[in-house]
């Protein structure tokens, strides 16, 4: 091998090693505490102009609440297993069991727990405005 192709070489890989640790650093986004998994299912830009479409499931642990917070955009949430207690700002407490859904309009404060002795899990899926944070956390 030359010297040039040698120096090319090991360019070449320095700038493929930097691209990589910029492509698997986490991005800062409220994340849910322990007691819940979040699993992100799929992600599609909608044909409306600056909305997507992402769906996922959550599993909260029994007992366990996921504090008030927003989304900026709707959210359709399909109850998989378990019982879970919204508290939907505007309207009174809903318990949903296996098989409920319920909307969340956009910007709306809600919470939820999970009142059961089970694992809950739900099916969210979200209309949202592109390139802002999923989840905003209210106090």
């Amino acid at each position: 091998m030359t010297r040039k192709l040698m120096i090319a070489t090991r360019l070449v890989a320095r700038a493929a090693l930097i691209v990589g640790s910029f492509l698997t650093t986490p991005t800062a986004q409220a994340q849910p505490p322990a007691d819940f998994t979040r699993t992100d299912l799929q992600h599609h830009d909608l044909s409306a102009p600056g909305r997507e479409a992402v769906q996922v499931r959550v599993d909260i642990a029994p007992g366990k609440a996921f504090g008030r917070h927003t989304h900026p955009g709707e959210e359709i949430i399909y109850v998989l297993a378990g019982t879970l207690e919204y508290d939907v700002d505007g309207r009174a407490p809903a318990t949903l069991k296996a098989g409920d859904v319920l909307f969340i309009p956009a910007g709306t404060i809600h919470a939820a727990k999970n009142v059961g002795n089970v694992t809950a899990s739900e099916l969210a899926t979200y209309i949202v405005e592109k390139d802002k944070p999923l989840l905003t956390l209210v106090k």
